[in-house]
C-alpha cells in the first residue's frame, strides 16, 4: 500500500489556506500545516493526519529548518501550496507607508519564492513534486492596492520562471488565482461596512463570490496526478471576474436569460 502523499501548506490556519488543508487531508494526504504560532487550534488535527508547525515564511533560517525537521520526522515533501499571504488596506501612494509596503512583499512575494526555493530545491533534487502558488486576480489587473496586486503580479512570474527551471527535474509549478472570495476576512469587512457585496460581484460573468472550497477544489487538481502535463499555468478560479470586468463600458455583463417551466 502507497503511502499517503506529504504536502505542506502555507498559512494554513485560515482562508484559502485552511480550505487546501482540509481538502487535501479529506483526499488522504498526510498534511503539514504551516503558519504563524498561535493561529491555529490543535484540536482534531492530529485525528485527520495534519501536523501544525510554526513558521515565518520571511524568515530564510526559520524556512530551511522547518523544512528539515519536516523531513526528518515526516519523510519528504512532495506537494507545496504557498497561501501565506496578507492583505493591505486602500491607500494611495502619499498614504501608504514603506513600512506596510514591505511586510507585504515580504509576505506575499518573498514569502512565496523562498518556500518554493527551498521545498522545490529538494524536490527537484529527488526528480519529482508538485508546486501550487496562490496569486490573485490583482496580479492581471489595475487596482488601487499598490503593494499587494504587484507582489501577487510577481508571484505569477516567479511560478512561470520556477516551472522552466525544475520541469526536467520532475517538478511542477502553476499558480492560482482567486477572484473574490468568501473568507472570514471578507466576510468581516461586509458585515463592517468596509466591502459593498454587490460591487465584488456586478462584474463577474457568474454574478457571484467564490468560496474557499471552490478554490481548493483547484488547488488539488493542480497538485495530482490528473494535471501531470500540467505546468507554468495561471488559472484564475473567480466566477468570471476577469471575463466581465471590462463589460462594464458597454454596461455591464447581462443578466440570465433563463426562463421558469411553462405552468409554474
Amino acid at each position: 500500500m502507497n503511502k499517503p502523499a506529504i504536502t505542506v501548506v502555507t498559512g494554513g490556519s485560515s482562508g484559502i489556506g485552511a480550505a487546501c488543508v482540509d481538502h487535501l487531508a479529506k483526499r488522504g494526504d498526510h498534511v503539514i500545516l504551516l503558519d504563524l504560532p498561535g493561529t491555529w487550534s490543535a484540536t482534531g488535527l492530529k485525528e485527520r493526519g495534519i501536523h501544525a508547525y510554526p513558521c515565518d515564511v520571511t524568515d530564510e533560517q526559520a524556512v530551511r529548518a522547518t523544512a528539515a525537521m519536516i523531513e526528518a520526522r515526516h519523510g519528504q515533501v512532495c506537494g507545496l501550496v504557498n497561501s501565506a499571504g496578507i492583505l493591505q488596506h486602500r491607500l494611495s501612494p502619499d498614504k501608504l507607508t514603506m513600512e506596510e509596503w514591505d511586510r507585504v512583499i515580504a509576505v506575499d512575494q518573498r514569502g512565496t519564492y523562498l518556500a518554493c526555493a527551498v521545498f522545490g530545491s529538494r524536490m527537484a533534487e529527488l526528480g519529482h513534486g508538485a508546486i501550487v502558488n496562490i496569486a490573485s486576480i490583482t496580479g492581471w489587473r489595475s487596482v488601487p492596492l499598490h503593494a499587494y496586486a504587484p507582489a501577487k503580479a510577481a508571484v505569477i512570474s516567479i511560478t512561470e520562471c520556477l516551472a522552466a527551471e525544475w520541469g526536467r527535474s520532475g517538478v511542477r509549478v502553476n499558480a492560482i488565482s482567486p477572484g473574490y472570495t468568501l473568507t472570514q476576512a471578507l466576510q468581516a469587512a461586509i458585515d463592517r461596512g468596509d466591502r459593498n457585496p454587490d460591487d465584488l460581484t456586478s462584474q463577474a460573468a457568474l454574478g457571484r463570490l467564490v468560496t474557499p472550497a471552490e478554490v481548493a477544489d483547484a488547488m488539488g487538481f493542480l497538485l495530482s496526478p490528473a494535471a501531470a502535463a500540467i505546468t507554468g499555468i495561471n488559472l484564475p478560479v473567480d466566477a468570471g471576474w476577469l471575463a466581465g470586468s471590462t463589460w462594464q463600458t458597454y454596461g455591464g455583463v447581462p443578466g440570465s436569460r433563463q426562463h421558469p417551466p411553462r405552468g409554474t
